[in-house]
């Protein structure tokens, strides 16, 4: 019996997708759940699980192929056993280095290595460009690409900007044992630490690689929001004090009890969510001509991968403790890392926060998340002098910016919403009153 393979279906939102890969070869043998495909639409990275248990055939779309929500890729022929299954790559005969396009066993697959092509200009440097010198190129070209199902994509995408030549001997510390893209940059740097010699200089080259979906959805995006919102910053400082005090105090009973850490984020969540009470507008939205006023806050919070910047949003903060949101916080943390996040966990939002200070950043402008009117952003807590009754003291300062559409909000109303949230920090105890 021959079962079809289909994407996944794709919410109203999304219109289509691009097949990114492959985990698995027509005429692979696989069991019914197996990842054998992934489709990277606007949002997020999709996994195609096997819908049955037989040997892969009839692949009808490739990798780079734009496709439709439940459009079929392959089949499934259930009759077929893994002993029909054709042998695996890694037991083909080795390949000349002499050959234009040498092949390479990687986690038992066979991949093409091309070597990377040279403008004219390098070509002609020195002595005539002749076959030997670019057969020497393809030699000494890293082989650094793997179909290896194990990866995830996050982790694929670090494997095949490292000098890793397999990702065998890899302990995969993912769901599963799947390798995460931490493994892969763990795995690189004991590589690179153990080298005894370093490989001279090639010649200088230019690479030209198509953006993925998801990073032409952030340019398209933030030139949008740019050209149809009125966006001003705002900014204020908070000293950090009595936040570092209290999770200083608290933060090993406060494992013991909820077995999570008690962080920054969650603080600045609920202290935000406690000011969006107060300040209705900075939680509403433009739509036409109309703004919309929502009741609950579901608060964004922006997180950087290897893909690019997601925002995972966590849902009615207002009902949630600090436990509760640091264990979401991290949750979402890990399903974006993995490249796990589905697009139920991204959509919507009515305010979101940025943390420009994991990257050391002192200050910024951060750009809003459209349709959303604010988004606040954090930065890095540096000691600084500061007058404390009439003395100098030191003590650790973060520098706060609110962007915000002034459409919609005026400049009094951002400044006492910002303003708020540096009140209720500096004194967490009024947050757990609210």
């Amino acid at each position: 019996e021959m079962v079809e393979l289909k994407v996944p279906m794709f919410p109203e939102s999304v219109a289509d997708g691009t097949l990114a890969q492959w985990n698995k070869n027509e005429g692979d043998f696989v069991n019914e759940g197996d990842i054998v495909a992934e489709i990277e639409t606007d949002k997020v990275v999709l996994e195609v699980p096997a819908t049955a248990t037989g040997v892969l055939k009839a692949i009808k779309k490739h990798a780079g192929d734009i496709v439709l929500s439940e459009e079929a890729l392959a089949s499934i022929d259930t009759d077929a056993t893994a002993s029909s299954a054709p042998a695996a790559a890694k037991s083909a005969p080795a390949v000349e280095a002499k050959q234009e396009s040498p092949a390479a066993t990687v986690s038992g697959a066979s991949i093409a290595v091309k070597a990377p092509v040279f403008p004219e200009s390098v070509a002609d440097e020195g002595a005539a460009a002749t076959a030997k010198p670019a057969v020497a190129a393809q030699q000494s070209a890293p082989v650094n690409t793997t179909n290896d199902p194990h990866l995830v994509p996050s982790a694929r995408k670090a494997f095949n900007a490292s000098d890793l030549d397999s990702a065998a001997g890899i302990t995969g510390t993912g769901k599963k044992g799947r390798i995460t893209s931490s493994d892969i940059k763990t795995a690189a740097s004991s590589k690179s630490a153990s080298a005894v010699e370093v490989a001279p200089q090639g010649p200088r080259y230019e690479k030209r690689v198509k953006m993925t979906r998801l990073r032409q959805t952030i340019a398209n995006r933030l030139v949008e929001v740019q050209q149809t919102n009125a966006i001003l910053t705002t900014f204020n400082e908070v000293d950090m004090t009595a936040v570092m005090e209290l999770r200083n105090k608290y933060k090993d009973l406060f494992i013991k009890e909820h077995d999570t850490k008690l962080g920054f984020m969650s603080f600045f969540i609920k202290a935000a969510t406690e000011a969006l009470k107060k300040f209705p507008d900075v939680n509403a939205s433009i739509d036409g001509d109309e703004v919309v006023y929502h009741n609950f806050f579901d608060i964004g919070i922006a997180v950087g991968t290897d893909r690019g910047l997601v925002v995972p949003v966590l849902r009615d903060t207002e009902s949630k403790g600090l436990a509760q949101l640091e264990s979401d916080v991290l949750a979402m943390a890990i399903k974006a890392r993995d490249g796990k996040l589905g697009l139920d966990d991204m959509k919507g939002g009515t305010f979101t926060i940025t943390n420009g200070g994991t990257y050391g950043s002192m200050l910024s402008t951060p750009i809003i998340n459209s349709p959303q009117s604010a988004i606040l952003g954090m930065h890095n807590i540096v000691e600084r002098p500061m007058v404390v009754n009439g003395e100098i003291k030191i003590r650790p300062i973060m520098y706060l910016a609110l962007s915000y559409d002034h459409r919609i909000i005026d400049g009094g109303t951002s400044v006492r919403f910002l303003k708020m949230i540096k009140e209720l920090l500096e004194d967490p105890a009024r947050i757990l009153l609210q």
